[in-house]
């Protein structure tokens, strides 16, 4: 069994999680031998429990298929054929207990084992198609068996019509499979009820995804009741207002990472940071093998280098290797759709590079005089600006100016030429 990311080989964990879990219980009553205890073939129909194991063996064959469609219509014949066995079985049981060849709807009694489980087997499916070429029921239990037949019948075919539906209309039904796992992220609430009054376009879920032809207002409650705790959980972003979170949510994209791949490399420039949805992953240390810290579901790395703070010893690059221990999920937020944000909201780029620079001096990777320095050079270039803005604004008065008195010229050139025609 997986744990944070990992397939769990030690037996003896292995053995604790299955006695621990609900399929035990199934599987128990399943094989309990109460044929033993009670000698008749109806102590064998707990045997039909393991309908559940069957159904969990043909989904994982589905995700591994090269033709899952077909796989599909292969379970749904099957099922259909154990679902006539069975209830050829039980017309023979109650063929037996009336008394077999007693009248014309019961079970002959003079043929043989094979005749006799044939017959049975055809008018199961002749009850269960509804067809009515059946000998008419007289006794009260044949009423009922037929009865029932009947219901499952028309039961078993909107079965298959739906089956059938589902294998033909794989989009519709990926849509659908994606709705139901956004409502059980979400929950009960207000957000969930409206996602779920809200019906889109045909076009619009065959041609994009279901989650961005949401409105936009939609799109982002929905984002931020799924990732917004985790982002706020970030140090750089403890200080920022819900509106930048909110469209910050929205950048968010899911990489997943096998056992040994590398995250992020020591040296490299840093364009991203992660968060882990899912799994483990190891900071190695300075040899690039040892695993200095391992880090799980909800933590985050990475965040400094987003942004640009004066006096960071690192600059943007990262200071450590860091691997996917199993398998694992991350979300990933990059470095642009940050900046695309931060310029929508001056004040939250303050409130982060203040934020930053306190978890730089904290950890001892904030260089004063790099600091100074970038601050002097910082002011020069502001003073060099006001300067240029001063030039350019003498530089526009010069041009006004001589742009009125080239107009002054033309009009006493203009007034002489007047005066010498007259």
């Amino acid at each position: 069994f997986p744990e944070d990311g990992l397939l769990v080989r030690d037996r003896g964990r292995i053995c604790r999680q299955y006695l621990w879990s609900r399929s035990f219980w199934w599987d128990a009553a399943s094989s309990a031998p109460l044929e033993l205890l009670w000698r008749h073939p109806e102590a064998r129909a707990t045997r039909w429990l393991r309908v559940r194991r069957l159904h969990e063996a043909w989904q994982r064959r589905e995700t591994r298929a090269a033709r899952p469609g077909a796989l599909r219509v292969a379970v749904l014949l099957l099922g259909a054929m154990a679902a006539l066995h069975g209830l050829a079985c039980a017309y023979f049981a109650l063929s037996v207990h009336l008394g077999l060849g007693s009248d014309a709807w019961v079970c002959p009694g003079s043929t043989g084992a094979w005749r006799q489980y044939l017959h049975s087997f055809y008018t199961a499916t002749l009850l269960l198609a509804t067809v009515g070429d059946t000998p008419a029921p007289c006794r009260v239990p044949e009423l009922l068996f037929a009865t029932f037949s009947f219901l499952m019948g028309v039961l078993a075919f909107a079965t298959i019509t739906g089956s059938i539906g589902t294998v033909v209309g794989t989009a519709r039904a990926a849509r659908h499979r994606d709705a139901a796992a956004v409502r059980q992220l979400l929950g009960p609430g207000d957000l969930r009820r409206r996602l779920q009054r809200w019906r889109p376009e045909p076009a619009l879920v065959l041609e994009r995804d279901a989650l961005w032809a949401l409105p936009r207002a939609l799109q982002e409650e929905l984002a931020a009741a799924a990732h917004l705790r985790a982002l706020s959980r970030v140090g750089v972003f403890r200080g920022c207002e819900r509106g930048v979170l909110q469209r910050l949510v929205l950048h968010l994209r899911v990489q997943g990472y096998g056992p040994g791949q590398p995250v992020c490399r020591r040296g490299h420039v840093g364009r991203h940071m992660f968060f882990i949805r899912s799994g483990l992953v190891a900071v190695l240390g300075d040899d690039g093998a040892t695993p200095v810290a391992v880090l799980g579901q909800g933590r985050y790395f990475g965040e400094l280098s987003l942004i640009h703070i004066p006096g960071n010893r690192c600059g943007n690059r990262r200071t450590a290797d860091i691997v996917s221990v199993g398998h694992s999920e991350l979300f990933l937020l990059s470095k642009r759709d940050l900046l695309r944000v931060l310029a929508e909201f001056p004040g939250a780029r303050a409130a982060l590079e203040a934020e930053g620079r306190r978890l730089l001096l904290l950890t001892g990777r904030l260089d004063a005089r790099a600091e100074a320095a970038a601050a002097a050079a910082a002011l020069r270039a502001q003073g060099l600006e006001e300067d240029l803005a001063r030039l350019r604004a003498r530089v526009a008065a010069l041009v006004a100016q001589l742009e009125a008195t080239e107009g002054h010229l033309r009009l006493r050139v203009q007034r002489l030429e007047h005066c010498l025609e007259q």
